[in-house]
């Protein structure tokens, strides 16, 4: 037996609902951390005062009670571990773990029995069931019953809201009232909020974020409350998870952020952090309203009756002392403009994302805080609207995600040490020197996803590298871009290859002038272009009646070896065959291989004997004719061309100041009459190369002839 047990999948009843967690067991104390809020549970072994092994609806239970009248209930444990407890307990505990049974009658006919926080309903010494009085919001009499409601759980899908019990009268003592003793009794531990008293202290008109306006706090021994203009809050001390202080990015204000659970609900709404803005330069005088001796006993010194300072300070160490919970504050981690936070938007909203030494917190809307315990990985992602940020998403263990977008790429190199100092899974991890170790342990992420991230954030780290200078080069760059006289020049440019587009455009202008006649010659040098990457794509065809290329030594053997892979492999498809083919030849040893290697090298020696015999007996020549004709009758087509030109061109005249008087009268149409000339211009084209496939088709035969002859 050793000086420790743990056990995972723990669960602990809230209102309701099942939080798992890990329980341990150690000599000092009882420890349980719930996965849910991270919140611990610690129970020194020294009050340890009872403990109960029960048969419960998740197999085993137990039950633990202290000296100081608290109650511990954690169920999820198996038959085999009483025996591993129960000796712990004898060994480091110095008590017994007893068996309880519970009552599984079904009545509900029984006593009531106030025990500590529990309300139990025992049916002949046997438990029926307990309920808890801190989950008890209300509290009702009538003429014998006591009504009891209780606090709804949003995280149940069915919350037990009310229970009635009925109260006979006792007939032993008259003065007291049964029904009264039993409600009074129930609010005794209840988790119900009665402003009785005067408050502690009185913050008035401060800022608060979330919910949004302006309130005055009062604070109470065991509450705080919120009273504003609408609406009031009245948070019980037992709710609130963590308290933490952040610097705003201004460097002038402070953001206090409540965490609690249960969260604060106004409608439909549920606020679980309270978010307060305090300015820096704002100070106050406060006074308890206690007095020295009652601050002293109770504070311990950490209060006192008449303190000074900033605001942020006094509300932060009083809800520190009231709330016996410690104050997080972010770390060691500074982002560019060294602000400890970094502005990005969650949601459509900009704010400021906290990276703390346990987890990263967001506020203000809505305000998210995520603890690397429940975070699976976390992912560096290029922005979608700009090259100028990237994303940083978050993928907790539940399977939720969180994307942090529009963050600026000074920010990375921050960020991602930061992440790497802590230890998290990095999705798209591999550009980093040092990280190449950890890879293996994403082999059941998708492959290409994750090279396809790698590709984009090694261009990242890049430009992040390059840093001041990208910036000089950037400017340089846009001044040059934004030159007018370049840009007149481009636009010429553009203009001219447009232009060399369509001949028929240049030869129905009625008015050219020199520059038109310089554009002319750039069109040409364009066409020549064009016409010089036509042949390229006539030596890719292939000679049909020539003899074919030889196959490789991997060729020839698998297509002796696929028809044994397709038996070897029943329903297997094409691809596959290919890769398992390719495995399969890597494996082979030299001697095999040599033996196709052998067969290649023969088949080669026969296709050059082949192809050799080929071109002596005029194998393919047969080709070269057309080509020539195509490219003579290519020359003439722009012979023809240039010349009906250079006819029009004559017919226009050179003097333009006369015009004749049926020039004069048709102006009006001369719209209609381009548009008609254009489309018989298309059809003269048309019957030309019809003419030409004519030609074509007739010399072909004829030169087949010859040569046969």
């Amino acid at each position: 037996m050793g000086d420790m047990l743990e056990f995972n999948e723990i669960y602990q009843e809230v209102k309701g609902s099942w939080n798992d967690g890990r329980l341990r067991f150690s000599k000092q104390n009882v420890v349980y951390k719930s996965n849910k809020t991270g919140k611990v549970d610690s129970i020194p072994a020294g009050e340890l005062n009872q403990a109960q092994w029960r048969r419960v609806c998740l197999g085993h239970g137990i039950k633990l009670g202290t000296s100081t009248g608290h109650i511990y209930k954690y169920d999820g444990f198996r038959d085999t571990d009483f025996e591993k407890l129960s000796e712990f307990f004898k060994l480091n505990y110095k008590m017994e773990l007893s068996e309880k049974d519970m009552s599984v009658k079904g009545w509900n006919w029984g006593t009531a029995k106030f025990s500590g926080p529990l309300l139990s309903f025992d049916i002949n010494d046997h438990t029926a069931f307990e309920i808890p009085l801190s989950n008890v919001s209300q509290c009702a009499t009538g003429k014998n019953e006591v009504t009891l409601e209780f606090h709804q759980n949003d995280d149940t899908e069915v919350s037990l809201m009310e229970v009635r019990f009925y109260v006979p009268p006792s007939q032993t003592d008259e003065r007291q009232d049964p029904v009264e003793a039993f409600a009074q009794n129930v609010l005794s531990k209840a988790d119900v909020i009665q402003a009785t008293g005067d408050a502690v202290c009185i913050f008035k008109e401060l800022q608060c974020l979330t919910p949004r306006g302006r309130y005055d706090i009062r604070i109470y021994p065991t509450f705080l409350h919120l009273h504003g203009k609408t609406f009031d809050y009245k948070i019980p001390y037992t709710t609130v998870l963590r308290l933490f202080l952040l610097p705003h990015k201004d460097q002038r204000q402070m953001f206090f952020v409540i965490s609690l659970d249960p969260p604060i609900k106004q409608g439909q709404t549920r606020y679980h952090f309270l978010i307060l803005l305090f300015s820096k330069e704002e100070d106050i005088n406060l006074t308890l309203n206690m007095s020295e001796e009652d601050v002293e006993k109770r504070f311990e010194g950490k209060l006192s009756k008449n303190m000074s300072g900033s605001l942020y300070e006094m509300v932060s160490r009083v809800m520190k002392a009231l709330v016996n919970r410690k104050i997080t504050v972010p770390g060691n981690f500074q982002g560019h403009s060294g602000a400890q936070c970094i502005t990005c938007s969650y949601k459509a909203s900009s704010g400021l994302l906290y990276p703390l030494e346990r987890g990263f917190i967001y506020v203000h809307k809505p305000p998210v805080h995520l603890r690397f315990e429940e975070i699976s990985c976390v992912n560096f992602a290029r922005g979608t609207t700009t090259t100028r940020s990237f994303d940083f998403e978050i993928e907790t263990k539940q399977g939720n995600q969180y994307t942090f977008s529009s963050i600026e790429r000074e920010e990375y190199g921050k960020l991602f040490d930061f992440v790497n100092a802590k230890k998290l899974n990095i999705k798209n991890r591999g550009f980093k020197e040092g990280m190449k170790g950890n890879i293996d342990e994403y082999s059941d992420s998708d492959e290409d996803q994750h090279d396809a991230y790698l590709e984009r954030m090694k261009a990242e780290g890049k430009i992040r590298e390059e840093g001041n200078d990208s910036d000089d080069s950037d400017g340089s760059g846009s001044d040059e871009s934004f030159n007018p006289g370049e840009e007149d020049e481009e636009i010429a440019e553009e203009y001219d290859s447009n232009a060399s587009a369509s001949d028929s455009s240049d030869e129905g202008d009625d008015s050219e002038d020199e520059s038109a006649k310089k554009k002319k010659a750039k069109k040409a040098k364009v066409v020549k272009e064009k016409k010089e990457r036509k042949p390229r794509k006539e030596k890719k065809q292939k000679d049909k009646a020539g003899p074919k290329r030889p196959m490789s030594a991997y060729m020839l053997w698998l297509n002796s070896s696929r028809e044994r892979i397709k038996s070897e492999n029943p329903g297997i498809s094409i691809t596959e065959i290919s890769k398992k083919a390719g495995e399969m030849w890597r494996q082979l040893n030299k001697d095999e291989k040599e033996e196709w290697e052998s067969k290649a090298g023969e088949a080669k020696r026969q296709y050059d004997k082949l192809k050799k015999e080929y071109k002596e007996s005029g194998g393919g020549s047969t080709s070269s004719p057309r080509k020539e004709k195509r490219k003579s009758g290519g020359k003439k087509d722009e012979k023809k061309r240039k010349s009906s030109g250079g006819e029009k061109e004559k017919d226009r005249g050179g003097n333009d100041s006369f015009k004749s008087r049926e020039f004069i009268e048709t102006s009006d149409d001369s719209s209609s009459d381009s548009d008609h000339k254009s489309k018989s211009k298309k059809k003269k084209k048309k019957k030309e190369s019809e003419e030409e496939e004519e030609e074509e088709a007739v010399s072909t035969p004829a030169s087949s002839e010859e040569e046969s002859d």
